[in-house]
């Protein structure tokens, strides 16, 4: 049941990342660029998870991908809050 569980997780994390890959894709906009990233990230995370087959929470070095996926999310919303993150709308 675990390994199902991984695997549906491993699963959605790409579908969202197509999801923001598509609209990317369509704006050019450097957030959903990062949050697409991001969710590679947490999908190679569950990935390396899996493939370890440890009990304990001794393979601490694999949080770092989620780690490293956080920051990519917190980097893209201040990116976007301070109007570096590509085109925008113009709401006149």
């Amino acid at each position: 049941m675990n390994d199902f569980m991984i695997g549906a997780m491993m699963f959605s994390y790409a579908v969202v990342a197509l999801f923001f890959l598509r609209f990317w894709k369509q704006t050019r906009d450097r957030l959903f660029a990062l949050f697409s990233a991001a969710f590679w990230l947490m999908m190679l995370g569950r990935i390396a998870v899996a493939l370890n087959r440890v009990e304990d929470d001794a393979v601490h070095y694999l949080y770092m991908f989620r780690l490293c996926a956080y920051v990519l999310i917190l980097y893209g919303i201040v990116d976007k809050n301070r109007g570096g993150g590509g085109p925008t709308m113009n709401m006149r």
